[in-house]
Parts: structure tokens; C-alpha cells; sequence
């Protein structure tokens, strides 16, 4: 006898406490930042060495736009991997909107599905959006120096 697949249902506490503390996260790294103001954070081991470039894109009254971007650690012909991320200042959430020119995520997907993306992949990029941010924070070097911030990014 086949077993029916259980259908994914996503968890809106998980997603609403990840989009919360990657908001947190990124008011720490872009403390003071302004449009076209950029962070970028050297990565480095032994034996490997990476950027992560923070752009403020666009800030509005109650959203910003912020371009995440990862150099390095891949060949040339690779894209560098890539985001963008809305801050919504009203809800203190953090949004990925879109992954390697990927946009419009779904917050569930049936499987198999033309694009093949995973049941929970909103979920996925916004848990990925953590960890990057989070090794940043933890091991990240700034490359330019960070001036004392005049204004914390979502006062308006």
C-alpha cells in the first residue's frame, strides 16, 4: 500500500522569528548606513578568503532594500552568490525578496514543481540569509572603517 505524502505546512512562527532576528542582525552590520553606503566583511581561513558586501539600495520611510553579496571562494565563471533583502521597519522583519535573480518565493511549493524549488524554500533562504549574517557578525573583519553612526538605519 502507497503511503500519501504529507502535504508541507509551513511554520509562521519560525519564518516571523527568522525575518525578526535577521532584521536585528542587519541593523548591527549597517549601523548608520545610508543609501549607496556599502559594509563589506572579509572572511578568511588558512586557506580560503571571502568578501560579504552589505549595500543599502533604497530607504524609504518604512522599508529599506539591502544587496547581499558574496565574493569570492567560487571560480570566475560562477555568479557570485547574491540577495536582496527588504527591511520593514514597521515589523521589525527582514525579508529575502530575491536569490541569484531569482524572485517571487512562494511561502509553500508543491513537489515536484516546474522550478523546482523545496516545499519550504522561502524558509530556506531566510534561515541561509541567517547563517551568513551571523558568520559575519561572529568572524567578520570590516575591510573600511566604520564611523560612529550619527543615526540607527530605521529611524525616519
Amino acid at each position: 500500500m502507497l503511503k500519501k505524502r504529507q502535504r508541507y505546512v509551513p511554520d509562521l512562527q519560525e519564518m516571523a522569528a527568522l525575518c525578526e532576528a535577521n532584521y536585528l542582525r542587519l541593523l548591527k552590520l549597517l549601523a548608520g548606513a545610508e543609501v549607496g553606503d556599502e559594509r563589506i566583511f572579509q572572511l578568511s581561513n588558512d586557506l580560503h578568503s571571502a568578501q560579504v558586501r552589505l549595500c543599502v539600495d533604497e530607504d524609504h520611510r518604512y522599508t529599506t532594500m539591502v544587496s547581499v553579496i558574496q565574493e569570492g571562494l567560487s571560480p570566475d565563471w560562477l555568479q557570485p552568490m547574491s540577495m536582496q533583502v527588504r527591511l520593514y521597519h514597521d515589523a521589525s522583519m527582514a525579508e529575502v525578496l530575491s536569490y541569484q535573480n531569482q524572485q517571487r518565493f512562494d511561502g509553500r511549493y508543491s513537489y515536484p514543481n516546474p522550478a523546482m524549488r523545496m516545499p519550504d524554500e522561502k524558509v530556506q533562504l531566510n534561515r541561509f540569509l541567517a547563517e551568513w549574517l551571523d558568520h559575519c557578525l561572529k568572524y567578520g573583519q570590516t575591510i573600511q572603517p566604520i564611523e560612529l553612526p550619527q543615526r540607527i538605519l530605521p529611524v525616519r
